[in-house]
């Protein structure tokens, strides 16, 4: 595909999930399906019919194992924040039918422990996982994302 024609294509619409722990530690997952460290927090898409809100709990569970009932959602961002994939991954990722991503995120503490995380679910998305200081989120993210990460982070600051 050239530049142009990903240029024409649309974002999919996501939600996203920063999930703190009682330290103020961001959980992230290193995703099984590159070869290199890529770290992120939870993200999925939104199913039709579904709210952004279920969206984000429904990947939450789905990706982490983590339930509702272990979670406050403390704050969500006003706006979509979109972002591009690399030109040779677009091809290759929703069978070269978005550009990128807009997400809507949600802010949410873990009441529960660790050992209610459990990243291998029915169709996993993550290898392993762990708590990130807020501090070194940015830096361990994959590059393409990191704009998104520090829009995310700027957007809760104050609830964090």
């Amino acid at each position: 595909m050239t530049p142009d024609e990903i240029a024409e294509l649309p974002y999919r619409q996501c939600v996203g999930i920063m999930l703190i722990n009682a330290d103020g530690d961001v959980f992230v997952g290193q995703r099984n399906d590159r070869h290199a460290e890529a770290w992120q927090m939870p993200q999925g898409g939104i199913d039709k019919g579904e709210a952004p809100r279920e969206a984000a709990l429904r990947e939450l569970w789905e990706e982490t194992g983590v339930t509702a009932d272990l979670v406050e959602i403390i704050a969500e961002t006003d706006n979509w924040l979109p972002y591009d994939l690399p030109h040779d991954i677009v091809p290759k990722i929703w069978k070269g039918r978005y550009r990128g991503q807009e997400q809507k995120w949600f802010l949410m503490r873990f009441h529960g422990r660790d050992d209610q995380i459990n990243v291998e679910t029915e169709h996993p998305e993550f290898t392993v996982w762990r708590w990130q200081p807020v501090d070194q989120l940015v830096g361990a993210i994959v590059p393409f994302k990191r704009k998104v990460y520090e829009q995310i982070l700027q957007a809760f600051a104050p609830k964090l």
